[in-house]
């Protein structure tokens, strides 16, 4: 059923590896559902991987799909039954709708259902389009004095916080983080949150660990060199938090998913500590060092995704416990959305988040 005749743009990624902006029927929202204008849309690693692999390990693009699921928007029509949000809500978007019937859902780690729906996921449309009818009990409001951007940046530092909380990191106590893109330079400022120190990051770009030092002045920097072996990079980094084995981190926060720089952390981490593995990467991982990471009695963590953050992760930016601003470099119209994530692929173009905004007028 469509709900209102306004134009609906959206941008979709084909199963031949094509973007097509195209227009979308806008329908009503049934029971427990809002409509929701999309004021803002982060581009994410997995939206640019799906338009030009076609798929994510067992997740395949198997036909027309819109991408996106870091958004923020208003709220333009409830269905029946819908007390947590009304209209003119600002609100920030879980992305993830799980079934709510399976073991993991019902013992809280809905984040883990397989019959999970997640947003530009196909066949599940995602959130670069104007207007999505989405399920209520996926929407945040945020306060007054967060943007849309802010509210569309809840999603990548809940995958953080997901991370960090996992972690246990301590006041006090070393943490180094492997990578220094939008994933990790949000566990980046969590992790200052939490107290942790003294603080690492790791990079191959000189111009990202500037950035990653701009953002949190007190964190050191290691440009990862790539004619060391994981072993000789470790050792570097070791160097920097202390001549002592008991100096090394205890909590190792690894958001690449790159082969080497997981192997990197599980050289960083000491004796008895955590190495949390964040970053998505390929299917089979090779090398694994898994006698030193035994021997060492290390725990080898990860996460898929996040469960019950937002709440959370919206105090934190509320608040200012932490500052996501700087976040965005580059800004585009949803019209030029495929421009958009054509910049976002390229890493000579220095971006770090890159934001997709509609102001089109409705309310």
């Amino acid at each position: 059923m469509t709900y209102i005749s306004i134009p609906n743009p959206s941008l979709q990624v084909t199963k031949d590896h094509r973007l097509e902006i195209k227009d979308l029927p806008v329908e009503a929202p049934g029971p427990g559902e809002a409509l929701v204008h999309i004021r803002a849309t982060g581009i994410c690693g997995s939206d640019v991987h799906f338009w030009k692999h076609g798929q994510i390990g067992e997740l395949k693009v198997l036909g027309n799909c819109v991408l996106g699921h870091e958004a923020c928007g208003e709220v333009i029509k409830v269905g029946e039954g819908v007390t947590n949000v009304s209209v003119g809500d600002r609100v920030a978007i879980e992305p993830q709708n799980a079934c709510g019937e399976c073991f993991l859902c019902l013992q809280g780690d809905y984040n883990l259902c397989q019959e999970v729906d997640f947003l530009s996921v196909y066949p599940c449309h995602g959130t670069m389009q104007r207007l999505r009818v989405t399920k209520a009990k996926n929407l945040f409001p945020i306060p007054d004095n967060m943007s849309f951007e802010e509210g569309a940046l809840v999603e990548p530092l809940s995958v953080a916080y997901h991370g960090v909380e996992n972690a246990q990191l301590q006041l006090g106590r070393g943490a180094m983080i492997c990578g220094a893109g939008p994933i990790g330079l949000a566990t980046l400022v969590l992790a200052n949150a939490s107290g942790a120190a003294p603080l690492v990051i790791s990079d191959l770009s000189a111009d990202r660990l500037a950035f990653a030092k701009k953002l949190i002045p007190r964190v050191q920097t290691y440009q990862i060199d790539l004619s060391k072996t994981p072993q000789e990079n470790a050792a570097g980094i070791r160097k920097l938090f202390g001549p002592k084995e008991a100096d090394a981190p205890p909590k190792v926060l690894e958001c690449t998913g790159i082969e080497t720089s997981i192997i990197t952390g599980a050289y960083v981490v000491r004796r008895s500590g955590t190495l949390m593995v964040i970053g998505v990467g390929r299917e089979i991982i090779n090398n694994f060092p898994f006698m030193h990471l035994s021997f060492g009695e290390v725990d080898v963590k990860f996460i898929n995704r996040y469960h019950q953050s937002w709440p959370a992760v919206i105090r934190l930016i509320g608040e200012g416990v932490v500052d996501v601003k700087k976040f965005v470099t580059h800004r585009f119209p949803l019209e030029k959305a495929d421009e958009a994530i054509i910049l976002s692929s390229d890493p000579k173009n220095g971006s770090i988040k890159v934001i997709i905004e509609d102001n089109y007028k409705i309310l």
